[in-house]
């Protein structure tokens, strides 16, 4: 069995150093009520460096607000390094909308602009405390599937749990406290009017995405099930689609003859 435990505190050491090569002061983290940013969050406190919680909704259910607080109100609780914000950015998407109605802007792209905006929020604190923004994304949304907002919440610094299974990060997360509530939490992106779940939007569980992903890197030789084959094509497409979020942005060379050197 994995010691999560030793694990956390060697991913907690591992942002301070990367903090102290770079003279950083501060962790900007969002929390959204899910497990995968009350974890990212928690072990950015573990640091012992100023770390700054921001609560951003945007029309956001209430009870994934409240969760948000709570988790808030918890680490404040375990670690006095830590401060929090809350921005409510309703208005501030509502007028970027308003602004867009009749342009014809797909329901997708609004839902990709919430994602921004907060990005933008993060970097404005940030960058107004010597900090940076730290990721909150896992190793299936962020290498596998590609679920995840370019230059929203993909719009990060640091990202202390993306070579870590959702698996993984519940495990960390019932290790350090998390609240039971935020551990079982259905996830949820929470960019939809709806209230959709991940799960809804991809159309496979993180548990089903998990063993797709290990099942590419390590092909067993057992028949697959109708279901199974079912998850693997899903997968294999999304991470075909969703490559360009993964991979460097692509640079055009100009050769050495056309430079004149």
């Amino acid at each position: 069995m994995k010691d999560w435990g030793k694990i956390s505190e060697e991913i907690s050491i591992w942002i301070r150093d990367y903090a102290e090569r770079n003279d950083i002061e501060t962790l900007v983290v969002g929390v959204s009520g899910g497990i995968d940013s009350a974890v990212a969050s928690a072990l950015s406190a573990m640091t012992g460096m100023e770390t700054v919680v921001l609560n951003m909704p945007i029309h956001q259910d209430p009870l994934q607000y409240e969760l948000s607080n709570r988790h808030i109100e918890w680490m404040k609780s375990k670690w006095e390094n830590v401060k929090s914000r809350d921005f409510d950015l309703s208005l501030t998407y509502d007028k970027f909308c308003s602004e867009l109605k009749e342009d014809g802007v797909s329901e997708l792209s609004l839902a990709n602009s919430r994602a921004r905006l907060r990005m933008t929020t993060l970097y404005a604190i940030a960058g107004s405390n010597n900090g940076i923004v730290v990721g909150t994304g896992n190793k299936v949304e962020d290498f596998g599937v590609g679920f995840f907002t370019k230059y929203g919440d993909g719009g990060v610094d640091i990202s202390p749990i993306a070579d870590l299974f959702k698996s993984e990060v519940c495990a960390i997360g019932k290790e350090l406290g998390i609240l039971k509530e935020i551990r079982e939490a259905i996830p949820t992106d929470g960019l939809w009017e709806d209230g959709r779940t991940d799960e809804e939007q991809i159309g496979a569980s993180y548990k089903e995405l998990e063993w797709a992903m290990k099942e590419v890197e390590n092909p067993l030789e057992s028949e697959l099930s109708e279901r199974e084959q079912e998850v693997l094509n899903l997968y294999m497409r999304l991470h075909t689609t969703n490559l360009h979020k993964m991979r460097r942005i692509p640079v055009f060379k100009l050769n050495s003859d056309d430079r004149g050197n």
